[in-house]
């Protein structure tokens, strides 16, 4: 543990040292080959306007290159695999895509992806939005807020983890699993929760919705305190009760904030991978999109053209949203 401590620690030391000598240095050697200090004013002025030209690329250059390499090169080489055989050697058409549409699984998880869509989304923007405007009631709410806002600082896999043990099973013994310890302590039967046919799905989706209503809060708390206290004053004067100030007044102000919180929670749902991994490695019909491209990638099945085939239909449902997210997101910013 000290020696992974220790590697981490100079990792990061020599990342900062890194990133420090190749901003000061580059900057260097671009006064060096374009002084501002000539004798010539015509020069001087070129060299200005040159330098200024170069430098703001000085600093987007190691992010784009990043990105190029590990996110626009990734998904370019995805298409181009798609078309291939499973060795990515020789080229088939469409055949990867027809074998997709005409496959079980496929379907099955496509299914699985968009029930996760529906409910997931929706039930986190939901609670998020009600947290907070409860918490931004009583003294103690950011106290609250950082609570429910804590389960955003763990992984995704270690999430799974601590759920793991709250839908824990023992067929013999007793129960340490949570959910089944309460289900015991009152009478009922355990049940192994995560092998349920349908509602595991929506065990699964706990996980999630638990880890995003800290993000939707955060967001849509920052949106209520936007709204106008004249409004509100406004709709009390009017004889308005606390639930209709709330779902006809405040909602409507904020429905642009929400939208982009729904979408972008959306996003990170058609991309949902790790817990169902991690939980149920997509066994007893918890199937989804991104585990499937995975298997068929990199584990058992070892074909590289239908695991990209995979990777292109969720980049494809992804791309939509994220240029909607996008546009939503400016215009919010261009109102303000």
């Amino acid at each position: 543990m000290a020696l992974q401590l220790f590697y981490a620690f100079i990792t990061v030391a020599l990342g900062l040292f890194g990133a420090a000598f190749y901003f000061y240095g580059s900057n260097l050697l671009l006064d060096k080959l374009f002084p501002l200090t000539t004798d010539s004013h015509a020069k001087t002025a070129r060299n200005l306007r040159i330098t200024n030209a170069i430098r703001p690329w000085l600093f987007l250059g190691p992010a784009l290159l990043a990105l190029g390499l590990y996110l626009v090169y990734p998904a370019v080489d995805s298409i181009r695999l798609s078309f291939y055989d499973r060795n990515g050697e020789h080229f088939v058409g469409f055949s990867n895509y027809t074998w997709l549409l005409s496959d079980a699984e496929f379907w099955r998880a496509f299914k699985n992806n968009m029930l996760w869509l529906l409910i997931v989304p929706a039930l986190s923007t939901f609670f998020g939005l009600i947290i907070a405007a409860m918490t931004d009631r009583i003294w103690w709410g950011n106290i609250a807020k950082s609570l429910v806002f804590m389960p955003m600082a763990i992984s995704f896999v270690g999430a799974s983890i601590i759920w793991k043990f709250v839908y824990d099973y023992r067929a013999e013994g007793e129960q340490i699993g949570l959910l089944n310890a309460v289900v015991q302590f009152f009478g009922g039967t355990p049940e192994p929760w995560i092998t349920l046919p349908f509602w595991n799905n929506l065990f699964l989706m706990v996980i999630l919705i638990w880890i995003q209503t800290g993000f939707a809060m955060v967001i849509l708390s920052a949106a209520l305190r936007g709204i106008s206290e004249e409004t509100l004053e406004a709709a009390v004067i009017d004889g308005a009760n606390g639930m209709q100030i709330f779902f006809r007044i405040m909602v409507p102000q904020i429905w642009g904030t929400i939208a982009v919180v729904w979408t972008t929670i959306t996003i990170t749902v058609l991309k949902v991978f790790d817990i169902v991994l991690a939980m149920t490695n997509g066994q007893w019909n918890t199937q989804v999109l991104a585990n499937m491209m995975y298997d068929w990638m990199f584990r058992g099945g070892g074909d590289f053209g239908r695991g990209a085939a995979i990777a292109v239909i969720i980049m494809l449902l992804v791309i939509p949203i994220m240029i909607w997210n996008i546009r939503r997101a400016n215009q919010e910013m261009e109102g303000q």
